[in-house]
């Protein structure tokens, strides 16, 4: 098989596709119960930490429930008044892109069932040091295992997208 001129363009392209995915998570809003009356969304949220760029998205009968965003007032209050955001769908992904408290409820009633759930977003964390201190504290030495294990996903993943770019091209060579 003979190897195109794109194909180190079609690599990279995989390679930064690969790292986007792998560093935002997807928090699927009351797990496996979804967007429903009746579930203690501040307990799934305090079971979650949230950074920038990761999604919380919401799971539910489009024909009963929806999600607005709000601000603090909006949420205390049930009320969609002033709402910057508001999803129909039944599958709905939100980017949170910014490190900020997020305030979303249902704005067909479920609001006052408990559908409301509140998110702090946190900036991303920084890229590890070289190596992590006896020094520092066992908080911080968690928090840095943390972001390492993030980064080893991404260098697995890259990994891997090599792998499939090299052989979508036909330049691997199999033994």
């Amino acid at each position: 098989m003979s190897t195109s001129s794109s194909s180190p363009l079609i690599f990279v392209l995989l390679l930064a596709a690969a790292a986007t995915t792998v560093s935002a998570t997807d928090h699927i809003v009351g797990a496996n119960r979804g967007w429903n009356p009746g579930v203690n969304y501040t307990l799934w949220a305090n079971n979650h930490t949230f950074y920038t760029g990761d999604l919380i998205s919401f799971r539910y009968l489009k024909t009963q429930y929806n999600v607005f965003e709000v601000n603090q007032t909006g949420y205390d209050n049930c009320t969609t008044e002033g709402a910057v955001g508001n999803w129909t769908s039944g599958k709905d992904f939100i980017l949170l892109d910014k490190a900020k408290r997020y305030y979303f409820i249902c704005g067909t009633g479920g609001c006052f069932n408990g559908m409301k759930v509140s998110v702090l977003v946190h900036p991303l964390p920084s890229p590890p040091s070289s190596a992590v201190g006896a020094g520092h504290s066992p908080a911080e030495n968690s928090a840095a295992t943390g972001r390492r294990r993030r980064g080893s996903a991404v260098a697995v993943v890259g990994a891997v997208a090599a792998l499939l770019a090299s052989i979508w091209s036909g330049s691997v060579w199999i033994l």
